[in-house]
């Protein structure tokens, strides 16, 4: 089936696939930049609108996923233990994806030389994306992922309140078994339309770009996409880096060969780079990971939770982005402050829905937190953001397929037997 997909989108015009369109847009973006500096700075709504859209879905994602993959899990105690393994492994891998973040922008210094004075850039498109908090703390940052109301999380796109909610909801489903069946049937029936809501806003993605990197060009100069360029790069570099040694090594003590993986995943790695979300290949890659030998129960539970706690890709983004911006306004950023900035990552991008978009925001969020980045600055960055996510979110699919094929060997629920014979193509992988 994956290869029909495949066919299906090779037949299909050029003109027709929705990065091609975006990387027109952008080329038109960036001519009105250079061209008409005034006309170019007034398309900044049209980069707003797009991730106004995208910002509502965010929420509903989250919690449909997770209680979904939760509820499936029939034993409760099982449910916690390997909840609470997924939950060590991506701890560590997700901190091991920030610091390599970091070290890499600071060794690159994309944002070197940018000279932006975060005065000149509007924050009144900004301000609806997050929450301006005062409270300074651990404590009181503790307190706020509990929501004052049940629906009041969903009201304010609260990330982690999600989160909080969509955990309880789940176990609380496990403990009802079949009388709850119907309530998680809905959920999954809920999902689908979610994610083709998705599907429909993410072809105005043109649009969103056009106008964000027309604002940036035309606001900035073409010194500024230079330097985006460079950060581009660095970033794609980056992804690479961390694929090959932290998830190399992984793949390595779990007994399997990360390139035959890949191999294996291909087809949905293909449609995850051209879509920039892996959430479209959610189902089909619940079905390999099962094809591969691993439990079901484990594969319907780390899943899920993975696309909203272990996106390794978008944590090489945040801590990239984060840093570069601090570099463009030069905000100083000392080792102190950048192992704060680090810790506060390590909060904030748990939640960041595998959807195009949601890491933008959480970006936002991440730099409001900090007090010292200016939030405004992440306009810089939303014109090449969709060309990012085309490297960020291939990571995070690959980094949760190796997730699971480890917690699952971890809870002793594969069969490593069929998984070497599968991806050696000695077993061809019966999918429903």
């Amino acid at each position: 089936m994956t290869t029909l997909i495949i066919e299906k989108q090779r037949m299909r015009a050029w003109w027709k696939e929705l990065w091609v369109q975006v990387l027109i847009a952008m080329a038109l973006g960036i001519a009105l930049g250079v061209f008409h500096p005034d006309l170019a700075t007034r398309m900044q709504p049209l980069g707003d609108a797009f991730i106004k859209a995208i910002r509502m879905l965010i929420a509903p994602i989250i919690f449909c996923t997770l209680v979904h993959g939760i509820a499936h899990m029939a034993d409760v105690a099982r449910v916690g233990r390997v909840a609470l393994k997924a939950i060590v492994y991506f701890e560590i891998m997700t901190t091991i994806a920030l610091i390599i973040g970091l070290i890499a922008v600071n060794l690159l210094k994309p944002g070197a030389g940018m000279n932006i004075d975060p005065a000149a850039i509007n924050t009144s498109a900004i301000e609806p994306y997050i929450k301006q908090t005062a409270a300074v703390g651990f404590s009181p940052f503790l307190l706020n992922i509990i929501p004052g109301t049940f629906a009041g999380a969903f009201a304010e796109g609260n990330i982690l309140q999600v989160l909080f909610i969509s955990v309880i909801c789940g176990f609380a489903l496990v403990q009802l078994g079949e009388r709850g069946k119907p309530l998680v049937d809905l959920i999954d029936i809920a999902a689908k339309m979610i994610f083709a809501v998705v599907g429909i806003i993410m072809w105005a993605a043109p649009i969103g770009a056009f106008g964000a990197i027309a604002f940036t060009v035309g606001k900035f100069g073409v010194g500024a996409l230079a330097s985006l360029g460079k950060l581009l790069a660095g970033f794609y570099f980056t992804c690479v880096v961390f694929i090959i040694v932290a998830l190399g090594v992984v793949a390595r003590f779990c007994g399997f060969s990360l390139v035959k993986l890949i191999r294996y995943i291909w087809g949905e790695l293909l449609i995850c780079i051209a879509t920039t979300s892996s959430e479209t290949v959610l189902p089909r890659m619940i079905s390999k990971l099962e094809a591969l030998g691993c439990e079901r129960s484990v594969v319907g539970l780390v899943i899920p939770t993975g696309y909203s706690f272990n996106l390794d890709g978008t944590c090489l983004y945040l801590a990239a982005t984060s840093v570069f911006l601090a570099q463009a306004t030069n905000t100083p950023l000392d080792l102190e402050r950048q192992v704060a900035l680090l810790l506060i990552l390590l909060v904030t991008s748990k939640g960041a829905a595998g959807v195009a978009g949601a890491a933008f925001v959480v970006l936002a969020a991440t730099l409001a937190a900090t007090g010292s980045i200016p939030v405004a600055s992440v306009a810089l960055v939303l014109g090449i953001h969709r060309l990012m996510s085309q490297a960020l979110t291939p990571t995070n699919l690959v980094g949760n397929a190796v997730a699971t094929i480890a917690i699952a060997k971890w809870e002793r629920a594969l069969d490593e037997g069929r998984l070497k014979r599968v991806l050696d193509g000695e077993t061809t992988a019966a999918m429903t």
